[in-house]
């Protein structure tokens, strides 16, 4: 099989390294000034010649997309199957700009770059059985697969998922910060709250149990963690925040949606 990748970011540039070896791996991205090894550069989507099974994955922003759609019909045409990874494209919009339903929409994360991300998908109208294969394949790089039965899930996994780092990273931040007015000098209360976001998310991983049971193991009844998760807790102001949040995130990706 050969893969045409149309963008070669942070993403795209990423999964192209987990597919060189078992693939031919073609890129089209004029402003990419570097390939990963092992990766053709396709200066012209017109003069693309390819010997058997082509997918073509969509990892450019999605503003871009109808100035390349045009550019993709005549490959579609031939028999491409199509995977995007563009935020807010609908499945029908891919389907009516490359005039085909042999699509996949699908959202990862930025985790996936080091590959371990965690997916979604969704398939469009005509997707073949062996189609989901290759999809696996194209994003078995990035880390885990989910398949979806409705496209209306994606707002919600992109709110959780596809934000979702975002929302770590902003509350080690947080803790961080906490722990400088606390009298850690701010250089080393960033040290250990990023050392514990790391930790505490390579024990989850580890361990297997519950995140609720993980929890209870290091809150000793009257100690110093239930304190914290008391203050956490309250009113259920962790709980209501966590929900506006993600309110707020899916109610914007089905406005770019349209």
């Amino acid at each position: 099989m050969t893969v045409l990748l149309i963008g070669c970011g942070r993403m795209g540039g990423a999964m192209a390294r987990g597919w060189v070896g078992s693939r031919r791996v073609l890129v089209h991205d004029p402003l990419a000034a570097e390939v990963p090894d092992g990766v053709e550069r396709a200066a012209s989507l017109a003069d693309i010649v390819v010997d058997g099974p082509l997918s073509v994955v969509l990892a450019i922003k999605p503003q871009a997309f109808d100035a390349v759609a045009d550019a993709l019909r005549p490959l579609a045409e031939r028999g491409a199957l199509f995977l995007s990874i563009m935020a807010g494209i609908t499945l029908q919009r891919l389907e009516t700009a490359l005039g085909t339903g042999r699509v996949v929409r699908a959202m990862p994360n930025t985790p996936a770059a080091i590959g371990r991300g965690i997916s979604a998908a969704v398939p469009g109208p005509d997707l073949r059985v062996e189609d989901r294969g290759a999809i696996d394949s194209l994003l078995a790089p990035a880390g885990a697969v989910v398949w979806l039965d409705e496209e209306a899930l994606i707002d919600a996994v992109t709110a959780v998922s596809g934000s979702g780092p975002a929302y770590f990273f902003r509350f080690t931040e947080a803790l961080a910060a906490a722990g400088a007015a606390a009298g850690l000098p701010t250089p080393l209360a960033m040290e250990f709250a990023r050392a514990t976001f790391t930790g505490a998310a390579a024990l989850a991983e580890a361990d297997g149990s519950s995140l609720a049971a993980l929890r209870e193991q290091v809150t000793s009844p009257g100690g110093t963690t239930a304190a914290g998760l008391a203050q956490m807790n309250a009113d259920g102001s962790v709980d209501l925040l966590l929900r506006a949040v993600v309110d707020a995130a899916a109610a914007r990706s089905r406005e770019l949606a349209g």
